[in-house]
């Protein structure tokens, strides 16, 4: 009896079972249904400026190169002598010209010795002017026959000493003038005082650096470019700098004939026209050295470029409708200073392509623009949602 109990059992469980698979309401009815088991994909909403369309225009081709402009011309200005400082004129920061007094030595002991080598020249002068007058009247004497040859050839000697004496007061006249000279510190260029390193009253030693004068009317960028990129370098190409703001433009003035082999660079100097002394030495500028320019070109903006883990092709994020699609690119010329790069297939004018860090993206995912016709349809979405 028991047995036929539980028999009874499973065959009325087993006929409840087959008749709910028959149900097709009960189906449809149960919560997500068939349809609601699928997980939804992940979607974001973007800002109109995190959106940006391929298209044509023009882009430069060149090296890129940064540093520090200084002054074209630094000269120390030394002590040319040894002695005492009398007074200093002119202070950091001061327009000085070529040949301003800077600076006054002592120059007692040098206008003395300068004076003494004057009265030393005029008394050879005078022996030399007596010399040869005796030798005017020897030379008389000996052709009437009055002297020997011995005593015409001693007056001959006295001029020929009398010539030297006076050739040696001459030479001690210029270096005392010199002397008398140096204890005048005179500015050897146009310029701009930058450093002054004395004060009235000071004991300066020969070769002591009493003034530093820069030209800043014109300015220098020593940069390095990496030896590969230098190829194309020539002197006189055109180089724009963004400088405290502003654009300015230098040209190549000189390339170095070697490589550093510690850095595989290569040395560009650029001179920059600075008038009116704009920019200030020491100023850190960017620019670019360009080559040539492409025209009617494909392009995007660098910030558009992934690169994958494994260092393979770049690639974009590319809005298909209103799906993700992340497709390969080849580019061509990057101009890093302008931000943009030349895509030279993958991509087609008119693409959407997503720029900048806007969260975590990925294939297939929906894709909202915030402010666009499509968002105002399709309602407000979260920034990322997840399934």
């Amino acid at each position: 009896m028991l047995h036929r109990t539980r028999y009874l059992a499973a065959l009325a469980l087993l006929a409840g079972a087959a008749c709910s698979k028959k149900d097709p309401a009960g189906a449809a009815g149960a919560p997500g249904g068939a349809a609601g088991g699928a997980r939804p994909a992940p979607s974001i909403t973007l800002a109109a400026n995190d959106v940006a369309v391929v298209k044509r225009t023009s882009i430069e081709e060149g090296v890129a190169i940064a540093g520090d402009l200084g002054p074209e011309e630094r000269v120390d200005v030394r002590a040319r002598i040894e002695g005492d400082v009398m007074a200093a004129y002119e202070r950091e920061g001061a327009s000085v010209r070529a040949g301003q007094l800077l600076a006054r030595f002592e120059s007692t002991e040098q206008e003395g010795t300068q004076r003494s080598a004057e009265a030393d020249r005029a008394a050879a002068q005078s022996e030399l002017t007596t010399a040869q007058w005796n030798l005017d009247q020897g030379n008389d004497l000996y052709k009437a026959g009055a002297i020997a040859e011995r005593d015409l050839r001693v007056s001959q000697q006295a001029v020929a000493a009398a010539r030297a004496r006076v050739a040696a007061a001459d030479a001690r006249i210029r270096a005392n003038g010199l002397q008398v000279r140096d204890t005048r510190v005179l500015s050897p260029i146009s310029g701009v005082i930058e450093k002054r390193m004395i004060e009235g009253g000071e004991h300066v030693s020969r070769g002591t650096a009493l003034f530093t004068v820069v030209r800043n009317d014109i300015l220098e960028l020593a940069a390095s470019v990496p030896a590969k990129l230098s190829t194309g370098l020539r002197v006189g190409q055109a180089v724009e700098f963004v400088a405290d703001g502003r654009t300015v433009t230098g040209r190549v003035a000189r390339i170095s004939p070697t490589i550093d082999p510690a850095s595989r660079s290569v040395t560009v100097y650029v001179r920059v026209p600075n008038p009116g002394s704009a920019i200030r030495g020491g100023t850190f500028v960017t620019g670019k050295v360009t080559n040539r320019v492409l025209d009617n070109v494909l392009v995007i903006p660098s910030a558009g470029l992934r690169q994958g883990t494994d260092n393979t092709k770049p690639f974009v994020y590319r809005i298909e409708g209103k799906t993700l699609g992340v497709v390969p690119v080849t580019l061509g010329v990057v101009d890093d200073r302008q931000g943009m790069a030349e895509v030279t297939s993958g991509l087609a004018e008119g693409d959407r392509v997503i720029v900048g860090n806007v969260g975590t993206l990925g294939r297939g995912m929906q894709v909202n623009i915030a402010g666009s016709a499509e968002s105002a349809r399709g309602g407000r979405q979260g920034k990322t949602v997840k399934p």
